[in-house]
């Protein structure tokens, strides 16, 4: 991924974006698929830009950031554990089981845990069904 500052010809506006490579970066510009977020003129071009290097001020900040995320995924793999233990998983059926439970007041001896969509979700929710999003690590994950 190579990221790009760019410039609109027409409006002055500045902004970025990202391309799998500086190869398709040209194949969106030859092909005029890149246009203004502002004015929507297609008259773009790269700006300068300086790469952004590591030095020892910001070098810490790196090292404190990949510190923090690795706590995190340590407490979120803690709390996926504790759910699997806790809970029944019920996969892509959550919204359905979730509205049985809430309709027919079956009372579990788990709660349940799956996955839904957002818009099940707000549906959901509007029924007064109870339901919250916890963020998942695939076991896989580094």
């Amino acid at each position: 991924m190579i990221k790009y500052k760019l410039k609109c010809n027409n409006c002055d506006l500045k902004f970025d974006s990202w391309f799998a490579s500086s190869g398709e970066y040209e194949k969106l510009k030859k092909g005029k698929y890149l246009n203004c977020h502002k004015c929507n003129s297609k008259d773009i071009e790269k700006t300068l830009m300086a790469p952004r290097l590591i030095n020892k001020s910001n070098l810490k900040s790196l090292e404190n950031n990949l510190i923090k995320s690795k706590q995190i995924d340590k407490r979120i793999k803690e709390y996926q554990k504790f759910i699997k233990e806790n809970f029944k998983y019920v996969g892509k059926n959550f919204a359905y089981e979730a509205r049985s439970i809430h309709y027919n007041n079956k009372k579990k001896d788990k709660g349940i845990y799956g996955s839904a969509s957002n818009h099940e979700l707000k549906e959901l929710r509007e029924e007064g069904v109870d339901v919250e999003i916890v963020p998942w690590l695939d076991d896989k994950s580094n």
